[in-house]
């Protein structure tokens, strides 16, 4: 059962290391940053490494620092995922070893009411490059379970969320520890690992975890209360007492009619128990399948994700091509113009000018004559240009560099189009998947409701057989179990039976008695300390 979700702050509830940040209005961004990375990568204790990292910023004003603090960007998804877990319910904390004056803010966007940071020193608005606060020295587990002493919480309630090597202590020793875009460190000790930078992902661990929980209580709920219920059958005057409904079954006028009842509500309620148990099975089956369709849709969007990313690179290829091929173009033009090309064009077109004059048109002998002279004499100036030759054999080389960045233009654009068809192709099967997926979780919460009703129907017809047991004066009903519910009830008998040992093996304990190594797991499995 989760009940409180822990967060770092830097890198996981805001996208950036705030003292890396605050480090650029110092101008110590590369010190810190390289403190920073060894403190997350675990070749330097925290405390030493938050110490010296403030010591540099000494002098920094206050006032800029909350500057820089308020235009720190939220993670992605931070906002749906803070506001989805306070709607089912859940406690939300951050424990970092970052700054209030940066957590305030952040807690001001989300509304996130408890936050364990460290603070700056100042003197006249100014950093004195002393830093106090309870993660200076202590370890976030240390802090975490200060704050789970007073709110009615176990260590194995909380999920926690971090990404470097002073998340450790805190991920490790949680219900659920979550690794967000960590250090191999922190994934070693993780129970999940998220690589991507989006909060969602995490509430969609969380969001699984809970459904699993409900399913999981509500099945040994039922089971315990049937049980409960049963050993209480001689108390039947507080049906209320054992979590039953009260029941206004009336009694028939014989005794022989009364035991033909309890045959009848027998029967009913083994009839009830097995459509309950069925129920209980199609949920499991209807999750199972469930949350193998989500793990095959995180593959198949991965595999998306790949090809998308090869088409970019691809693509970028593609573009470098058209660039080169584009600037060899531009320089054959260029040298073209300069080589004198240029100037015979334009002779050229003079002489046709001419020449077309002299075939439409009627000229007196004279105009015509001058008309041939110029042309004959243009033809000289065109005889007289000469293209240097070094230019020439530039512009050749250049056309050959043109021909192949054009072949690689057209080369990349094929295969980025098969990336982007694989692409297509596997976010079209995501889709599928997805749709398939929500269809099973549609079936996992019917089947859920529908054995809840069952069990509401299974307690009233159990408060009728109390009534009836009363009036026989059976102390216990009959053996009704299918052959599953046999099974559960065993386990349920044999966990009280277990817990009850371990509860005396802690007493022996507290008066000086040793504890064997069975002994001490045994403790551990019902978390009696």
């Amino acid at each position: 059962m989760i009940k409180l979700v822990v967060f770092d702050l830097d890198n996981v509830i805001i996208d950036g290391e705030a003292i890396d940040e605050i480090g650029k209005l110092a101008n110590v961004e590369d010190e810190i940053a390289e403190i920073t990375e060894k403190a997350m990568q675990g070749e330097i204790d925290f405390e030493t490494s938050i110490k010296d990292r403030v010591k540099l910023l000494e002098g920094t004003s206050i006032e800029d620092i909350q500057k820089v603090a308020d235009e720190l960007p939220l993670m992605n998804g931070a906002e749906d995922t803070i506001a989805r877990l306070k709607e089912e319910g859940l406690d939300v904390a951050i424990i970092s070893g970052s700054f209030d004056v940066v957590a305030q803010t952040v807690k001001d966007k989300l509304g996130i009411e408890n936050a364990y940071t460290n603070s700056f020193t100042v003197e006249d608005g100014k950093l004195t490059g002393e830093v106090t606060g309870p993660l200076v020295s202590g370890s976030k587990l240390d802090v975490l379970k200060e704050h789970i002493e007073g709110n009615d919480t176990s260590l194995e309630e909380v999920v926690a969320v971090g990404d470097g090597a002073n998340d450790i202590s805190m991920i490790e020793s949680a219900g659920i520890g979550i690794a967000f875009n960590a250090k191999d460190s922190v994934k070693e000790k993780a129970d999940v690992v998220v690589d991507e930078k989006d909060l969602t992902k995490v509430l969609d661990e969380i969001i699984n975890q809970l459904s699993t929980d409900v399913v999981e209580d509500d099945e040994t709920e039922q089971v315990e209360e049937a049980e409960d219920a049963e050993e209480s059958t001689e108390k039947a005057e507080k049906p209320k007492k054992d979590g039953l409904p009260e029941s206004d079954f009336v009694l028939a006028d014989t005794m022989e009619g009364v035991r033909k009842q309890k045959d009848e509500k027998e029967a009913e309620i083994a009839k009830v128990t097995d459509e309950r148990e069925e129920f209980n099975r199609i949920a499991k089956e209807q999750r199972k399948i469930r949350d193998e369709l989500n793990a095959s849709l995180k593959e198949n969007l991965n595999k998306a994700i790949e090809f998308r990313n090869e088409r970019n690179e691809i693509n970028k290829k593609v573009e470098e091509a058209k660039k080169a091929r584009n600037e060899a173009n531009n320089k054959i033009r260029n040298l073209e113009w300069s080589s004198g090309k240029r100037d015979k064009i334009k002779i050229e077109n003079e002489i046709k000018k001419i020449d077309k004059i002299i075939e439409t048109r009627v000229l007196d002998i004279k105009k015509e004559n001058q008309l041939v002279k110029n042309a004959n004499d243009l033809r000289k100036q065109l005889m007289e240009i000469h293209e240097d030759e070094s230019v020439k054999g530039e512009a050749q080389e250049l056309k050959k560099l043109s021909e192949e960045e054009h072949e690689k233009v057209i080369d990349f654009s094929e295969k980025a189009q098969a990336a982007h068809e694989e692409m297509l192709k596997f976010f079209r099967k995501t889709d599928d998947i997805r749709t398939a997926a929500d269809e099973a979780h549609k079936k996992f919460i019917e089947a859920r409701k529908n054995a809840s009703a069952k069990h509401e129907e299974f307690k009233s017809i159990l408060s009728d057989i109390h009534v009836i047991n009363k009036k026989l004066g059976s102390n216990r009903p009959r053996k009704r179990r299918s052959a599953s519910n046999k099974s559960s009830s065993s386990n349920g008998n044999k966990n009280r039976e277990e817990k009850e040992r371990a509860e005396e093996i802690f007493d022996t304990f507290k008066h000086g008695g040793k504890l064997s190594t069975e002994e001490l797991l045994l403790l551990q499995k019902y978390n009696i300390n």
